[in-house]
């Protein structure tokens, strides 16, 4: 696994790479569109 908080993103040892906003692109390329769930201000 390689970590990299100032770049908002790491990579997990299944090859996933995964985004501080919780997006994420799989080895196959699939991308998985961010989830964290939005509140009102």
């Amino acid at each position: 696994m390689a970590h990299h908080p100032e770049q908002g993103w790491s990579l997990l040892c299944n090859g996933v790479l995964l985004f501080e906003d919780t997006g994420e692109l799989l080895p196959d390329g699939q991308i998985i569109a961010p989830h964290r769930v939005m509140t009102a201000a």
